[in-house]
């Protein structure tokens, strides 16, 4: 062969080696640079996850301190579940050092975390009839009358996608639930580099079987976190290449315990109302009340079993499958070689035990919704979701408890007196707060948080009827204030209550009693203790309807401003609970307003203080003589008015308060307080349907419920005297005169100093109506008999 053959020869061949290397050796470059870039990109991905959003945990809301103390409504299960919200550690013989605590013979024994003023050595705490009988410490003989916990972890504030966490650290996860989480779902998580070969090979078997574009799952721990974590749900192989990849990566960038970590505080394991439950240590508080580090062993295999399908498996709704499931885990167990035989064995014996759904109580879910919001209005609401912040609240959820509790009840018993045929179930709203702090304690927005997050309390403006009337004759109180010329009206001036016609703009209004029964002369005790519609009308009349009005708008300042006309005087304008509650509070402090509170501080993951509530004095929009004149007169309607019943069921403390019914009741109310407490009920319907009952009927028992469970184990207090402007004179109960020889009961009556009848016989009458409206009805003195 020639020279010249022979390169060109060698020239192809050449050429046909570089074709050939390129068409092998390119596809590995351009994959491998492929693979590079996507590996440098999600390792910049899990990277910043890790130690960025990982870390970015949501604000935690606190409730306030638990003071256990004789007397108080609580049982020992009751006890225990606050020991688990606190993350006390649960023993089977004797707590050894704080924070610890274990059941014995229906009684708790505590060790309690180091609070000011709090024991330093276990108590034993004794239960008798659903109450704490008694606070032992472990000296004989040693009683503690009150023992403070420490403030309750309530939530975390959730986003828009409403997930419920509770985090917990891979340290606080017991060892049990753990090993039941590898046994199920991924047994060689320990050992694999982030994807299992053996798996992947199962699944791949499966899917090319079924030829769907759905791919069946061979995935790992690790590849199950970059799905939640990282990616979406789809099922595609473009998505599971990506969640292969990932999960490589991130086997990388963490180590195995903190991927464990991660996934158990991302797993969906449930619903509880209309929040997801996301984590075990959610789900441990939503289904068996407890700390996930208390957790028995069943317990942790029912969560484990969860992790597959949350839903079929629901213990509430699906008892026998998620027994059977939690079987399955529990033998999964045994085969991994984490439970021996008689282990094995005396956990599937174990009773399927799920607490009953309490996201209405445990969660206060309508409190938490108006903390979020009035937070919402100062922070930004990112760094509510991700700063680990640390909410202080007027929260008590043992008061929360009760309020859900006597709300339900009382619906149940409205339920029975109330037939619909459209099925509509009526509602409920209650709010309950401290009158000398304005510590929102409990707040209940309606029936069920689950099936409506409408809050009834802060956003449903219904007409607040009779329980208006106390505001009117607190303006005829004022009225002496503003002008002592005028002649003085008392709880003792007598008005005729009577039908009666008055006119405003002319226009005729005629008001009508409840059941159309009239008594005739009667105090003003009376009238409002029997929340006589006419006769509080003839005040409203007498004292000015413009001067009622700028009581509620403008010295109160109570919502909207409402118009002055007649109607005004028996509640026909709307107002929300809150709003009542917050009137109300007026006259519990004696004339000051103190503002609802919810927020007490505000503090950053590293302790720095960002708002703390500062109890400023509060304003003083009435005189204090004025606001317990009308408490007097209130303490009437429990005793002995429309809220009589109240004292029948065996309700004892000093208390003041008003029934309210609606015009074709269409709203039942009721509005009271001691001088500790102070809580408002109103019940009706959403669509504003007549109820069809009295507040005396429907919103009482539940109001009444309520406060005899929060007060329960109190020392009795009473409504304070003022020092100045008050004066008790003894008046003939009936004619409201000084008693005389026909005088058959007498009443120690309370008048402002200036105001009180005198031996001259002197009194006074509120004529029936004015003539005109521009008239001002005069004052007539009393008749006699």
């Amino acid at each position: 062969m020639s020279e010249t053959a022979r390169r060109v020869y060698s020239l192809q061949r050449f050429r046909i080696v570089v074709a050939l290397l390129s068409l092998v050796f390119l596809p590995i470059v351009i994959g491998a640079s492929f693979l590079i870039y996507q590996y440098v990109r999600y390792s910049v991905l899990v990277e910043r996850r890790l130690h960025g959003e990982r870390w970015q945990i949501p604000s935690r809301v606190y409730a306030r301190p638990l003071t256990l103390r004789p007397g108080l409504v609580l049982d020992a299960d009751g006890l225990v579940k606050v020991l688990n919200g606190l993350r006390y550690t649960q023993r089977w013989d004797a707590p050894a050092a704080s924070g610890e605590f274990a059941i014995a013979d229906g009684d708790v024994s505590l060790w309690p975390r180091p609070v000011p003023g709090g024991a330093d050595e276990p108590l034993l705490v004794v239960f008798a009839d659903g109450r704490i009988k008694a606070i032992r410490g472990s000296r004989p003989g040693k009683g503690f009358a009150e023992q403070d916990l420490e403030p309750e972890l309530v939530t975390y504030v959730f986003d828009e996608s409403r997930e419920k966490r509770r985090r917990v650290q891979y340290e606080e996860l017991p060892t049990h639930l753990v090993q039941a989480v590898l046994a199920i779902e991924d047994r060689r998580f320990f050992s694999h580099p982030g994807l299992d070969p053996l798996r992947l090979a199962a699944a791949a078997v499966r899917n090319v079987r079924t030829e769907s574009e759905i791919v069946h799952g061979g995935s790992t721990i690790t590849q199950q976190l970059c799905k939640n974590f990282f990616l979406t749900p789809e099922k595609t192989y473009r998505r599971k290449l990506q969640e292969a990849l990932l999960a490589f990566v991130l086997e990388r960038r963490a180590t195995k315990e903190e991927i464990l970590e991660l996934y158990l505080n991302e797993v969906y394991l449930g619903q509880s109302g209309s929040f997801s439950l996301n984590g075990v240590g959610e789900a441990a508080r939503a289904y068996f009340h407890k700390d996930v580090s208390n957790l028995t062993l069943p317990e942790s295999a029912l969560l484990a079993g969860m992790i597959q399908s949350p839903n079929p498996y629901n213990p509430y709704r699906h008892p026998q499958r998620a027994t059977d499931r939690r079987n399955v885990v529990i033998r999964a167990m045994n085969d991994a070689g984490f439970l021996d035989q008689d282990e094995m064995d005396a956990a599937l014996a174990e009773p399927l035990l799920v607490r009953s759904r309490s996201e209405d109580t445990t969660d206060a879910p309508y409190f938490v919704d108006l903390v979020r919001t009035q937070l919402g209005q100062r922070y930004d609401p990112r760094d509510l979701n991700t700063q680990n912040l640390a909410i202080q609240t007027s929260l008590d959820l043992q008061l929360q408890g009760l309020a859900q509790r006597a709300v339900e009840n009382g619906l149940d018993a409205v339920m029975k007196l109330v037939k619909r045929k459209d099925g509509k179930r009526p509602q409920a709203s209650l709010i309950a707060l401290e009158p000398s702090t304005g510590g929102v304690v409990a707040l209940v927005g309606g029936r069920s948080y689950g099936s409506s997050q409408y809050n009834r309390v802060t956003q449903a403006r219904r007409q607040p009827g009779s329980t208006f009337k106390p505001f009117v004759y607190l303006a005829a109180f004022e009225a002496f204030f503003d002008d002592p010329a005028l002649p003085p009206i008392t709880p003792a001036t007598v008005v005729e209550d009577a039908p009666a016609v008055f006119f405003f703009e002319d226009k005729e209004y005629i008001p009508q009693n409840y059941e159309d029964k009239y008594f005739g002369y009667v105090t003003l005790r009376m009238a409002l203790a029997h929340s006589l519609n006419v006769a509080t009308v003839k005040v409203a009349e007498m004292v000015g309807y413009d001067r009622v009005a700028d009581l509620w708008s403008k010295q109160l300042k109570i919502g909207a401003p409402i118009q002055p006309y007649p109607a005004m005087a028996l509640g026909s304008f709307e107002a929300t609970p809150y709003e009542m509650a917050t009137a109300y509070n007026v006259l519990a402090n004696g004339g000051l307003k103190v503002e609802p509170l919810t927020v007490l501080s505000v503090t950053d993951e590293r302790g720095k203080t960002l708002e703390e509530h500062d109890p400023k004095p509060p304003e003083r929009v009435v005189h204090e003589a004025s606001a317990f004149l009308v408490t007097s007169m209130m303490r009437s309607v429990i005793n002995e008015g429309t809220a009589a019943a109240a004292r029948a069921w065996d309700f004892r403390p000093d208390a003041a308060g008003k029934t309210g019914t609606t015009n074709d009741q269409r709203d039942a109310w009721f509005a009271g307080y001691t001088p500790d407490l102070l809580c408002v009920v109103w019940v009706g319907f959403d669509d504003n349907t007549p109820i069809g009952f009295s507040g005396s009927r429907v919103a009482l028992p539940i109001w009444v419920e309520f406060m005899k469970g929060a007060l329960a184990g109190m020392r009795p207090k009473y409504f304070k005297v003022p020092e100045a402007h008050v004066v008790f004179v003894d008046v003939d109960r009936k004619t409201g005169q000084l008693p005389g020889p026909e005088t058959s009961r007498v009443l120690s009556e309370a008048f402002i100093a200036g105001t009180e009848p005198h031996d001259d016989g002197s009194s006074y009458l509120i004529s029936p109506t004015a003539a005109s409206p521009a008239a001002r009805p005069p004052y007539a003195p009393l008749p006699p008999d």
